[in-house]
């Protein structure tokens, strides 16, 4: 798949532009991305990032919440949005002749949300989260970030809490909106069959209310030392996720911590993968995930498995967990967790969906931004005592925290000992 090289502007406004040209294609995918989430709520705002990207979608100036889904349905488009703990973000796929209809319609959905039908739309996140509550597998994931990071943004779920959704005043939502949806904050990406000079003239049209929007973040201190979580749910499993405090989106391990989470849970040939499921059949699903902020990061291991099986799934991973620390890993992992990594990377990069938030992300949060052979170079370069050092910093005993849904939460204190003593006291 033949491109170039990714264009940068700014509009006059102070928005950000950036595009990649995919010639070979005849689709654009188009994304207006808001440096906001989650972690720029305070408590009393807790879920009003996620509420208000649910609002964009409900009616503006010139469209109804249903003339906005036949509006994109006539343009041949799929559509969606998401909040994280840091970005907010409208996109869309379609058709390259029809870049100017949706552009304007993403646009004015971004900026001009007219907030209608509230009440109706308060209740379909309050489902949502009610939803969430009920699945074990989900929730833990959520559990997990507030035993690493205490009462923190980062550790507060995105969805925030049902009070708050549940009263919080239209003109609250109003004003969050113009203080964090503002041109500083703003980046407008497309990747595909695109014209970055018509994509950086439809850009000057936006017109955020607020001000420039640049802000200084403040750094996140995960507490010292690792804690436990516990929520009794009568469920068939336990769902238990072991972390840690992890890298930033900016430090260059993370190729080497791409390589180290294919080795040790990321893929269907890992450690974790052969030796808790292949093995010893103790879970359907295991496996390691990593998350990336601006100052900090997490790394994580997930396992569901039913209650007669817990304390030997988590001896397992504890071993495992110290094993990549104490011992190199072979040659013929890191071969094969390179090759996996550099497969994803190719892979990826033939989904202009995928490299539109590439390079949204890296404009947004300042990042260079990396060509396909200079990544596919970097993963290359990680050596046997990359992984062992990174695996040393982040996973040592004492930075562990640990949380759990299930029946009985001694039974979990227990289990965790092989883990870390100090969480199954």
């Amino acid at each position: 798949m033949s491109t170039e090289e990714p264009r940068l502007s700014e509009t006059a406004a102070g928005i950000r532009v950036i595009t990649e040209v995919v010639p070979s294609v005849r689709s654009v995918a188009l994304g207006l991305w808001v440096r906001t989430g989650s972690r720029d709520e305070t408590p009393a705002q807790a879920g009003v990032s996620h509420f208000l990207e649910h609002l964009l979608f409900k009616g503006t100036p010139n469209y109804s919440a249903i003339e906005i889904s036949e509006r994109f349905d006539g343009l041949g488009a799929s559509f969606n949005a998401a909040t994280g703990k840091e970005t907010t973000h409208l996109h869309a796929r379609f058709l390259d002749e029809h870049t100017d209809d949706v552009f304007g319609l993403l646009g004015e959905m971004l900026l001009e949300s007219t907030f209608p039908d509230i009440d109706s739309e308060r209740d379909v996140v309050l489902e949502e989260i009610a939803m969430y509550e009920d699945e074990p597998s989900d929730r833990v994931h959520d559990y997990l970030a507030d035993a690493i990071f205490g009462d923190t943004p980062l550790g507060r779920r995105i969805l925030g809490r049902a009070d708050v959704i549940a009263n919080i005043p239209v003109p609250d939502i109003a004003r969050y909106h113009r203080a964090r949806y503002t041109a500083g904050n703003l980046v407008v990406a497309a990747a595909g069959n695109v014209d970055h000079d018509e994509i950086h003239a439809l850009a000057e049209a936006l017109k955020p209310e607020g001000g420039s929007g640049e802000e200084t973040l403040v750094p996140e201190q995960p507490p010292a030392g690792g804690r436990l979580e516990f929520a009794v749910k009568d469920t068939e499993q336990y769902h238990v996720c072991i972390g840690a405090p992890g890298i930033n989106r900016a430090d260059e391990r993370r190729f080497t911590l791409a390589v180290l989470d294919s080795i040790l849970g990321g893929s269907s040939s890992s450690r974790l993968f052969i030796e808790v499921r292949e093995k010893r059949g103790l879970a359907y699903s295991v496996g390691t995930y990593s998350e990336q902020f601006t100052d900090t990061g997490v790394v994580a291991t997930y396992v569901g498995t039913r209650e007669d099986n817990v304390e030997e799934a988590c001896e397992v991973i504890g071993r495992e967990l110290k094993k990549i620390q104490s011992g190199p890993v072979t040659s013929d992992e890191l071969d094969r967790a390179r090759e996996h990594v550099k497969g994803r990377l190719v892979l990826s990069g033939e989904s202009t969906a995928a490299r539109m938030a590439r390079i949204a992300r890296s404009t947004l949060h300042d990042i260079p931004l990396l060509s396909l052979d200079e990544m596919l170079a970097k993963v290359d370069a990680v050596t046997v005592e990359d992984v062992s050092e990174l695996a040393s910093e982040l996973f040592g005993e004492t930075a562990l925290s640990a949380a759990a849904v299930g029946r009985d939460e001694d039974r979990f204190r227990s289990a965790i000992q092989p883990v870390s003593e100090v969480l199954g006291a």
